[in-house]
């Protein structure tokens, strides 16, 4: 059995509720309940201040149903004159990210942490952040992947203990595309191996109460890998969740959200393994075309679309709810840049 395999069977979890206090939280007057930390109690009382997770807080104000679980925090404030590991996009300051977060009423956000995250103004950054969300009661994922993991599986084993070290996180987001790799269309068997090793290598630095999240594009579960297998397969042998990455702009249809992760949504509930479906917001220049993002089309239908894919899954006890990419652009397409500033 797996290493994967013997850890999810005692790591896994179940759908949670996802609410949001709509105006109340905006204004920054409310949190949402904070969610359980019980795994770390006994290293939170010689933890600082920043670094633990809030006790409960009562939840006040008119409380709706959000379909939203979680997002891709790509960005950091750090500028590159003073870490080159910085995005200098002010806007992603640690309180911005958390209101944000906690408006839209997510439940886990992935905060991109670069390599040797233990150490400058990134590592500040990161526990900052990590604090301001856990005060929103929001979990936070440690979010990673380079391609230099697939041929030296030991570097994604350092990222990931410098990424834990001395830090009070719920999981660790891996986003690695080895299909974007010359060598996934020229020799796959290879390919696939050393992507399987390097989600391994990570997988193996997880201390205990840390889960494993995976993103996977929806077009794995139906790729062959072997008599009875798919691609999906090595994903949901490792993953104690996975993010089903179905980027298209509408639900429904033969070439919707729905249709398009059937597949992989069925095989990660055969596996017991709890699941996003993920949606992107960034621009069609990046994506590939204006039909694989909702860039264009602005946070009304962005918001529409998510809760048709909500509403036909909320049954399924794996589905955790709906993922976006990316925090700039959907924060963006909610609060247009041109009007933030007015007045």
């Amino acid at each position: 059995m797996p290493t994967g395999e013997r850890r999810r069977r005692t790591t896994r979890t179940t759908r949670t509720t996802r609410t949001v206090v709509a105006l109340a939280l905006v204004a920054g007057t409310a949190a949402c309940a904070p969610l359980g930390q019980a795994a770390h109690q006994d290293a939170e009382a010689g933890m600082p201040a920043h670094l633990r997770p809030p006790a409960p807080t009562p939840t006040t104000g008119p409380v709706t149903t959000s379909p939203y679980a979680s997002m891709w925090l790509w960005e950091n404030p750090v500028h590159l004159t003073t870490d080159a590991r910085g995005r200098g996009y002010a806007e992603a300051d640690a309180d911005v990210v958390a209101r944000f977060a906690a408006a839209q009423g997510l439940t886990t956000v992935h905060v991109a942490t670069p390599w040797a995250s233990d150490t400058g103004e990134v590592a500040d950054w990161v526990d900052a952040t990590t604090g301001a969300l856990h005060h929103e009661g929001i979990r936070v994922s440690v979010l990673g992947g380079d391609e230099m993991w697939l041929t030296d599986p030991s570097l994604g084993a350092t990222w990931t203990q410098d990424a834990l070290r001395a830090r009070n996180v719920d999981r660790v987001q891996l986003s690695l595309e080895p299909w974007a790799q010359p060598l996934w269309h020229t020799d796959l068997p290879r390919a696939v191996a050393q992507w399987e090793a390097a989600m391994d290598a990570v997988e193996a630095e997880l201390p205990e109460g840390v889960t494993l999240g995976i993103d996977a594009p929806y077009w794995l579960a139906s790729t062959p890998a072997g008599p009875h297998r798919t691609l999906f397969d090595s994903v949901l042998a490792r993953a104690d969740h996975v993010a089903i990455v179905a980027f298209r702009d509408v639900a429904e249809g033969d070439d919707g959200i729905l249709a398009l992760s059937a597949d992989a949504r069925r095989q990660a509930g055969d596996a017991g393994v709890t699941y996003t479906v993920a949606l992107e917001t960034d621009s069609p220049r990046v994506t590939g075309g204006a039909e694989y993002t909702f860039f264009d089309d602005g946070a009304a239908v962005l918001d529409e679309q998510a809760r048709i894919v909500d509403d036909a899954l909320r049954d399924d006890e794996h589905y955790l709810g709906v993922a976006v990419e990316r925090f700039r652009t959907w924060r963006d397409l909610v609060d247009p840049p041109a009007q933030r500033y007015v007045g």
